[in-house]
């Protein structure tokens, strides 16, 4: 079975197997006459990304690229790619790979033309009010992974050096004109990135869902998604070539992605300075710290997640739910413990105070404080 079709988000996606070829009508479709491909520096060399430069060349857009992009990209990269972008005299981005070249190239095209510096878009308040949305440059989205989601976001993630802080960037129009989902880009993937990437996704749904903010068709939505992850993520990751499993993560990914405009909660609040101060891979950590979450957040998700285990036909209710969890990173090849990921020598009073500041703490269920933050930490350790 291979899944085919377009659909409003209210961007377009073209979501099937083999739409890649469609990127040169994906950017007429933008307004886009001359584009900067961005990805990161493991992509570039792939044959993925080869065959798409061609199909940008064949359809009259050059074969431009920008790889300069750390796997957590950085205020650096960035200033690097406006560099590229201004000189080159581009018009727009094709944004492509997983979250790093997505968010890296949705932020360029949000910044290049801006005068103001990037930190002060950060996703706090009405500071997105702060920019020109007449010098946002539009974005072709091409997700190569099944994870972030990132290609159906408003906003990019980019860590502050000088600070090691992980800060959102969001503005409305940061939402790509046109987005190509196409399961064949992901058929390459390794094991450990393919469920890395898909648990990313798993943990998007799973917090949304448990948002006590309300907004029930994010709530439909994340419901859906886990059940995808769970019935085909084991498929995917066991064999990389199936293009039915590969089409129903690519799915979960947008899935998450959209449902998480609900709220995310204590798993990202964690994941994004670890990321920042530790460099793990960011899906990865969020499985790490899922199980403990679950934990955490008991007295407020017990219900809710016994209905979800329902609907996903896990038996035992809330318990059975966190089994599965468990068990699913277990058979994933995840990491029991954030030491196990690399987290060495961790600076537990930082980390604490840089979970609460993060905008995630806002979505979590049960309140985190100081005290229960840092517990938490310890407990994933």
């Amino acid at each position: 079975m291979q899944l085919n079709g377009n659909w409003s988000y209210p961007t377009t996606i073209r979501f099937g197997a083999g739409r890649i070829a469609e990127i040169g009508e994906a950017c007429q479709t933008a307004g886009i006459s001359r584009p900067l491909l961005v990805t990161d520096r493991g992509l570039a060399e792939l044959d993925i990304t080869h065959a798409t430069r061609q199909h940008m060349a064949d359809a009259g857009l050059g074969d431009a690229l920008f790889s300069a992009v750390d796997p957590n990209p950085t205020g650096e990269n960035l200033d690097e790619a406006l560099e590229t972008y201004r000189a080159g005299g581009f018009d727009g981005v094709v944004a492509f790979g997983g979250g790093s070249g997505l968010d890296l190239g949705k932020v360029l095209a949000f910044m290049a033309g801006q005068s103001r510096h990037v930190w002060d878009f950060e996703d706090v308040g009405d500071w997105w009010t702060r920019a020109d949305p007449c010098s946002i440059h539009p974005i072709v989205a091409v997700p190569t992974t099944a994870g972030t989601g990132s290609e159906v976001g408003r906003a990019g993630v980019l860590t502050n050096t000088a600070t090691r802080e992980k800060k959102i960037i969001f503005h409305p129009k940061m939402l790509p004109a046109v987005v190509i989902c196409d399961p064949e880009l992901t058929v390459g993937l390794p094991p450990h990135v393919t469920a890395g990437t898909g648990l990313d996704a798993f943990a998007h749904c799973l917090e949304a869902y448990c948002s006590p903010h309300y907004h029930p068709m994010s709530q439909g939505i994340a419901l859906e998604g886990m059940r995808l992850v769970k019935d085909y993520l084991p498929r995917a990751y066991a064999d990389g070539t199936d293009i039915e499993a590969r089409s129903h993560m690519m799915a979960a990914a947008a899935m998450g992605a959209t449902a998480f405009q609900k709220g995310l909660g204590a798993i990202h609040a964690l994941s994004h300075p670890i990321g920042a101060h530790h460099h793990t891979h960011h899906g990865t950590t969020n499985a790490v710290v899922m199980p403990a979450v679950l934990r955490f957040n008991c007295e407020a998700v017990a219900e809710p997640l016994a209905r979800a285990a329902a609907y996903m036909g896990i038996a035992g209710g809330y318990e059975g739910f966190c089994d599965f969890v468990s068990a699913q990173n277990t058979a994933l090849g995840i990491p029991a413990t954030l030491t196990e990921l690399g987290v060495t020598a961790p600076d537990l009073d930082t980390l604490t105070a840089a979970a609460l500041e993060d905008p995630s703490v806002g979505g979590n269920p049960v309140k985190m404080t100081a005290e229960n933050t840092r517990k938490l930490f310890e407990e994933c350790l």
